[in-house]
């Protein structure tokens, strides 16, 4: 529509004066991108925090796998362009004087631009890590614990904001979203992230619970996918359009594909569900090593250096079934790492020193 391209248009010329006047803070905004990629939760976030607080965990999976999924459905329904190839195919501008927009090494997404995934996953995820830190806060009952609570709160919630502010401005610095996509995305997050500060069942579903969620995200989102395609309305339209315009090939991922998003986050549901309804968890996270500080120390550093071995498993991109296969795999182990086979294997460790202690 004409409003949609004037907003485009005026996204560019935010866009081109980012890029003019920025310059110099490309290295950090390129690093604020990286700290706003969802997959950075099951990595760094999840492990940090499931050992300190398994319910702030629990939640933090569960929020960063349904706002994906909430992110992949608004996608393909908005339909929205991404900046570095919506600048060569509009005819907005007279003469073919298109503007001319740097491109970067993770500029270069296939999936719709609208809302930001990256923008959506930082927020929502950053939106529980705040929330569950002021939950401790909040029961101090005297005075100047109530001044210290309120500093807190400012303190925290500012940190929120200028990492999300941060997170967006670096997404539209490397032309891979118009400056609405990346605030529509971080409102979006914060609305999931709240929706399941009231949503307790989590924390006692069962592993059939986690199968059957999992089944119906899967189906809902193939069946829509497959409604449409009938409908002659291809959801997947992004996908030549980046490798059409994308300035570097070696820069197209798979990994950035829309169904590549969603076999990744199902997988991980599908692993913290396995792991948490395990005996390995109940004997070492249940048990009593899990309330000693040295157990828990002991279970981050383990599952923050294992999980980074992950990053050394490519896997085979040349057939896409496969692919989505074994990152399916890959994505259900990591969270599996941090709360079962890790603990397990330190509380055994634990047990066996003290043994030999006695």
């Amino acid at each position: 529509s004409i409003k949609m391209d004037i907003l485009h248009s005026k996204g560019v010329l935010i866009i081109q004066h980012l890029q003019r006047d920025y310059r110099a803070y490309q290295d950090f905004l390129n690093f604020m991108s990286h700290v706003g990629d969802p997959r950075n939760i099951f990595s760094i976030y999840f492990p940090l925090w499931f050992q300190l607080n398994q319910v702030v965990g629990t939640k933090m999976i569960w929020v960063a796998v349904i706002g994906d999924w909430f992110n992949l459905i608004f996608k393909w329904i908005l339909f929205g362009h991404r900046p570095y190839w919506w600048v060569q195919e509009t005819m907005i501008y007279p003469n073919q004087s298109s503007p001319c927009l740097e491109q970067f090494p993770i500029t270069c997404e296939t999936g719709p631009g609208s809302p930001s995934g990256h923008a959506m996953g930082s927020s929502c995820v950053w939106y529980v890590m705040v929330t569950a830190a002021l939950s401790y806060t909040v029961r101090w009952k005297d005075k100047s614990a109530v001044t210290l609570h309120r500093l807190t709160w400012s303190f925290l919630w500012s940190v929120f904001w200028i990492i999300q502010i941060s997170v967006c401005i670096s997404r539209v610095f490397i032309a891979t979203h118009f400056p609405h996509q990346v605030i529509l995305g971080v409102f979006a997050g914060i609305l999931v992230a709240e929706a399941f500060e009231h949503t307790p069942a989590i924390q006692t579903a069962s592993l059939r619970m986690y199968i059957k969620t999992n089944l119906f995200l899967f189906i809902f989102a193939l069946g829509f996918y497959l409604v449409l395609k009938l409908l002659d309305i291809d959801l997947l339209w992004s996908v030549p359009k980046a490798k059409k315009w994308c300035a570097n090939p070696d820069w197209i991922n798979i990994d950035t594909t829309p169904f590549a998003g969603l076999v990744r986050n199902l997988g991980a549901l599908f692993g913290l569900g396995l792991g948490i309804n395990s005996e390995m968890f109940i004997t070492s996270c249940k048990g009593k090593n899990s309330c000693k500080i040295s157990f828990r120390i002991l279970c981050i550093a383990a599952s923050l250096a294992t999980l980074q071995l992950y990053n050394f498993v490519k896997i085979p991109t040349h057939t896409e079934y496969l692919f989505y296969i074994l990152s399916f795999c890959k994505s259900a182990a990591m969270p599996l790492t941090v709360v079962a086979l890790v603990p397990y294997c330190v509380h055994s460790l634990m047990r066996t020193t003290e043994k030999k202690l006695n």
